[in-house]
């Protein structure tokens, strides 16, 4: 009976563990790396075509984006998760096979006119993510699912996203049972539309994330609405439009449900009628699946307008952008208006597009609204002073206001992952801690340790653990060079990004022409030679 570690390991993104019992090899998650690659990733422990099972906590790319994958290498089981979850699913596997489509044909469009260059095939296809999403079981909450002999599970309502869950996974092998506990995504509580996550009382085991194990959302409940009005009407005096990048699944529903209120309450004086774009398909179809969804994933404020006939994510004014003329157009209507669109952290989609029209206008905001990871071009736009960014091979002036609704987050800070490790009746044998930036991860664990008493670790990717014997049987190191830990700020701050940008090409480098490498190379170590005092 064992746990492996494989991703999101010291870091945010690319979370999947791997459980080997009963005779079953088992997946929890599977997902897409975001942002720079800090440390190596392991193997899976067993072909693709091997795995057996898959359970998955939620929707999010970072957790579940490389299903797809697994079923192009011959995965062919099944794959668990809730009702809601696997409405989202269906969605957003087929946009990321969309995705990476799109990317492997602009890349050989690109290398047809370099002399050698290699075709390159995306990671999967529409295909794939078709064929996965027909493997999906979707299963109800707080019901105990017997997945076949010796391995049990128990979805609950971790309130971080429609659908999101911890998953309670009960493991019986000669006569041996054992509980572990997979948090998933925690949620932070008030969060608008969705439920405050539910504890879980028992477990021999638990994996828990850690994403903002360093810091405290706002000791008072922060008044989203009023700040976004005036946001809002800051820059809608000005003449300019607000864009925000959001996550299509949602990030997008939350930020419309503050508007509604907005509207409603007539809190843009001047601008009462200003128009809202959602300029996404996916998070077009993700509004509709909340829909769907409202009875059993709604809080009770967002019930009680339900309840009243009002739809609490819709309002006059709303406008959806499903066609790429229709995303096109947006950018020549003159009104100071609203912009939402994907990715949330700028690094794919239409968003990158709204930015090359209104990142260079000093008048218009760029306001961040999610956790931006690091490496992407948000995190660079949110912590830098950039003075531009490329975007499609055009360098972009940047003079828009940069902001952020500071404490939004669809995570617990420090003080809710305490109050959810805390809740377990008694002390778990172990608590895994995972899913966070290197020194969060580290720095967690050891106050979990030292302040609360939990015999917590943070393992690297590779790391196996025993849960008979309660004995890690390997205990791996990273692979990889570890970030500064100095904080960034200032001009250092813009040297840390182009670092981590740096890094990010170099490992997009392979699979060029040996020359354009060498070329690179030649490049790279001429600059360090000229800074190296």
């Amino acid at each position: 009976m064992k746990l492996v570690f494989v991703g999101a390991d010291h870091e945010v993104t690319g979370s999947c563990h791997y459980l080997e019992a009963a005779g079953k090899n088992i997946l929890v998650d599977y997902g897409m790396e975001q942002g720079v690659n800090t440390f190596e990733n392991v193997p899976l422990p067993v072909d693709e075509a091997m795995v057996d099972y898959v359970f998955l906590t939620h929707a999010h790319v970072d957790h579940s984006g490389l299903l797809p994958l697994l079923y192009a290498r011959g995965f062919r089981g099944k794959v668990f998760m809730t009702e809601a979850t696997a409405d989202l699913c269906s969605i957003m596997l087929r946009d990321c096979a969309h995705i990476q489509m799109a990317e492997a044909e602009w890349k050989n469009r690109k290398a047809r006119r370099r002399t050698g260059s290699d075709e390159q095939e995306p990671i999967y296809t529409m295909e794939d993510a078709e064929g996965v999403i027909k493997c999906i079981v979707p299963c109800e909450y707080d019901k105990i699912v017997e997945i076949c002999e010796g391995v049990k599970i128990r979805f609950t309502d971790i309130g971080h996203l429609l659908g999101s869950a911890s998953i309670e996974v009960w493991l019986t092998e000669e006569g041996n049972t054992k509980k572990i506990v997979f948090s998933g995504d925690i949620g932070n509580k008030d969060q608008p539309l969705l439920r405050d996550p539910k504890p879980t009382k028992e477990a021999d085991y638990v994996v828990m994330e850690s994403t903002y194990g360093d810091r405290l959302h706002s000791l008072e409940k922060p008044d989203y609405v009023a700040e976004l009005a005036a946001v809002l009407k800051e820059t809608f005096d000005r003449g300019g439009n607000v864009v925000i990048p959001s996550f299509a699944v949602g990030r997008t529903q939350e930020i419309l449900y503050f508007l509604r209120k907005i509207k409603v309450g007539r809190m843009v004086q001047g601008h009462e009628n200003f128009p809202v774009y959602v300029d996404s398909p996916m998070a077009v179809e993700a509004t509709g699946v909340f829909q769907e969804n409202r009875w059993e994933c709604f809080d009770e404020e967002a019930m009680e307008l339900v309840n009243a006939g009002i739809n609490p994510i819709s309002f006059a004014g709303l406008k959806l952008s499903i066609t790429s003329d229709e995303s096109k157009a947006i950018n020549f209507d003159d009104t100071p208006k609203v912009i939402i669109s994907a990715s949330g952290m700028c690094e794919a989609g239409r968003i990158r597009h709204h930015l090359k029209h209104n990142l260079w206008r000093p008048e218009c905001t760029i306001l961040f609204v999610g956790y931006q990871s690091v490496g992407t071009l948000g995190r660079i736009l949110v912590e830098g002073e950039q003075e531009e960014v490329k975007l499609f091979g055009e360098p972009i002036k940047v003079r828009a206001q940069i902001k952020k609704l500071a404490g939004m987050s669809g995570h617990a800070d420090k003080n809710g992952l305490i109050e959810w490790i805390s809740s377990f009746t008694e002390k778990p044998k172990k608590v895994f801690v995972v899913h966070g930036e290197d020194s969060v991860c580290t720095s967690f664990t050891e106050c979990l340790k030292m302040e609360y008493g939990q015999r917590a670790y943070a393992p690297y990717s590779g790391t196996e653990f025993d849960l008979i014997s309660n004995k890690f049987t390997y205990e791996a190191e990273p692979v990889a060079i570890k970030k500064t830990a100095r904080p960034a700020s200032g001009v250092y701050a813009r040297l840390v990004a182009a670092g981590q940008r740096l890094v990010a090409l170099i490992t997009r480098s392979n699979g060029l022409a040996n020359k354009d490498m060498a070329k690179f190379a030649d490049q790279i170590n001429s600059l360090c030679d000229k800074w190296d005092m």
